[in-house]
Formats: structure tokens, sequence, C-alpha cells
């Protein structure tokens, strides 16, 4: 353990900060709070649509565990060489499989498991409900928890669900939004022309980008759109969207370029999913829309009507019609519009800043894991 004043977290594990910024945000607000922070991280390389393939698909787990013992192979020297630093080890995002070999070499230092999504309940979102892989899938879930000497979740709904000892060593730290998406905020309001409208990620069930792709298209242009990301739901969503006047499509921006593409659009879509996991989360895009200027529009659920406050439109969740008709209402309301940016940048600046979503978590380290 470190001595001095300032303290010490070691990231560690296979996540990848581009594709799932969770991490960057609990770093950049733990640095906020006055900790070092060090790095011993190697990106599996896996992106959702190969880990979906794998659950789907037992014969190809062969992908995952050949990923796995080359990143565990080039991490293992870079945890030994970093360990003594450290004063709190955290395990990022999709760390199921890393956090037992951080344990093993973390020589005493506490680890945070950041739980932010389970096996099990992924693979229920995407479909997958065969009885043994769920399982197999919840035994893994409670071997990462069991793991981790703090375990960190989004909402208290999600707190809910975990078992209860790993819940008694939990601490709630919302998503947030990195710093680079306030800085892309833009404050003026719309340019006059069009409603602009921009929703990104994965295309799962949870997200509902069908029901984003419906929407736009029985709004026949009326807005304009960009649309972002491919995955599971992609062809549905392009064969709604085909012909669609205003849409761009982009499978794929750069993670250091998204937040100025959503920060130059009036609107950022959330998630519109029906399932459990839908209506217990709040996704990361709905506090990065809020963190570049946006008005946040996403399905109506406890931790958004918690989380989001004046920076979220509500809409039921899978109701297609009744989120074009709140996009037409911001279309034909500029005032309102801009009103209601202006209380989305106020809000996630008060509310989603690193700093502010990790302050539990800096608590309970503060006390002692």
């Amino acid at each position: 353990m470190t001595t001095g004043e300032r303290r010490t977290v070691l990231a560690a594990g296979t996540f990848d900060e581009d594709v799932h910024p969770r991490a960057r945000v609990l770093l950049e607000g733990l640095e906020a709070h006055g900790w070092q922070v060090e790095r011993a991280v190697v990106p599996l390389g896996l992106d959702t649509a190969a880990r979906v393939e794998m659950l789907q698909r037992p014969s190809h787990v062969g992908r995952l565990v050949v990923a796995l013992v080359r990143a565990h192979a080039r991490l293992v020297p870079r945890l030994l060489r970093r360990r003594s630093r450290a004063d709190a080890v955290l395990v990022g995002h999709l760390g199921h499989f890393d956090v037992a070999l951080v344990r093993l070499l973390a020589r005493g230092a506490p680890v945070v498991l950041d739980f932010l999504v389970s096996g099990a309940g992924t693979a229920r979102d995407r479909g997958e409900r065969g009885r043994v892989k769920q399982r197999l899938l919840r035994a893994l879930d409670a071997f990462a928890l069991s793991r981790a000497d703090v375990v960190v979740v989004d909402t208290p709904e999600h707190l809910a669900t975990l078992p209860p000892r790993p819940r008694g060593r939990a601490v709630v730290a919302p998503v947030g939004a990195d710093r680079r998406w306030f800085e892309a905020a833009r404050e003026q309001g719309s340019d006059g022309g069009p409603l602009s409208v921009v929703f990104f990620g994965s295309f799962t069930p949870l997200q509902g980008a069908t029901v984003v792709g419906e929407a736009l298209r029985s709004l026949g242009g009326a807005v304009r759109a960009t649309v972002v990301g491919q995955g599971q739901q992609s062809a549905e969503v392009d064969a709604l969207l085909a012909g669609v006047p205003g849409v761009v499509r982009h499978t794929w921006v750069e993670a250091d370029d998204l937040p100025a593409l959503v920060a130059s659009h009036d609107v950022c879509l959330g998630i519109f999913g029906t399932g459990d996991k839908a209506l217990r989360v709040l996704p990361n895009k709905a506090f990065q829309g809020a963190a570049a200027g946006c008005v946040v529009v996403t399905e109506d659920s406890a931790p958004a009507r918690r989380l989001l406050g004046p920076a979220g439109v509500l809409v039921p969740p899978g109701d297609a019609a009744a989120l074009a008709d709140a996009l037409r209402r911001l279309d034909a309301d500029r005032d309102l519009l801009r009103d209601l940016r202006r209380a989305s940048l106020d809000h996630a600046r008060a509310a989603f800043t690193p700093a502010g979503v990790v302050q539990d978590l800096v608590a309970r380290l503060g006390a002692g894991a």
C-alpha cells in the first residue's frame, strides 16, 4: 500500500474505455477526488456482436477462451509491475473473467468490480434463454461478485437484484458522462431548421432500436436524424429507415468524435425496450446526451424519472407513436426546445459529472473496503 497523501487506484482488466466508457467516468471521478490513476489494461478485442454470437453458438466459445488467454498473458506482467503502488484496484465493465486473476495478484489491495451488467441478464436481453446457459451465466455472475471487496452498480434498482452478500458490499454510482461530453456541449438553440435527432448504440432489444426506426419512419422526414451503430437489430432498423428522407446512417463513429456529433443535434434518444432490465437502468447515452446539451428523450422508468429530472422527456416503453409525437412537439415549440436544452445541460453539470457520480465509492474506499 502507498503511504503518501495521494492514494492510487490501479485500473485493471480487459475492458475498452472507448467502447464502454463507464470505466473512464469512474477513473476521472476518482482523479477529481485526488486519487492517482494507473492502468494495467489489455482490451479483449471482442465487440458486443461477437459476445452474443458466442452465447448463441457454444462452438464459438473457443474464440473467447483464446482471446482471454492472450489478453491475460499480457495483463499479468503489467499487474505485477504496478500492484505494489495500488491502494485499490478497479476491475472495469465486463470484468467477469478478470476479477479472479486481479484478486489473486492484488496483494491485499481492495478489489472494486464495476458490475454494470450481469452475464445472465445480458444474455436474456439478447434473446438467449436456454436453461443450461442461464445457470452457467448466473454461476459466473455469482463467482465474479464473490471475488470483489466492493461492487459498483448504476441504480438502486440494479442494486436490489444482487444477492444479499454482495449487496452489502455494493455502492451505487450512476453511469455519468466523461469530460469529453461536457467539453462538446453547445448552449445555443436550434438553427431554425428541422428538429435534429441523434440515436447511437449497439442495437439490442434493450435499446429498442426498432422503436426508433418505426418512429422516424412515421415522421417521414419531418425531422433530421442521425443513426449510429450496429448490432442485433441492425437489419430490422435499416429496413425501417430505407427511403426515409433526412436520415443519415453511420455504422461506426470514433469515440473521440462522437461527443461533438451528438452535441450538434437538438435531441438525443435513449432507450425504448420493454424488458425488465430496460426498466431498471438508465443508459450511458442519456447521461452523455444531457452532458452534450441535448434534450434527452427516453422511455419512462423509475431510474429515468429519478435521474433525469428536467433533462428528460419521457415516453412509454416500446411506443413508437408516442416517441414520434414527442419529437413533433419539440419541433413545433422552439421556445420549449431551447429551455429544455438549457435545463438538460445545467442538470448534467450538477448531477452527471465524474466527480459527482463516484461520491459513494470514494466514501466507501475512504472508510476502508
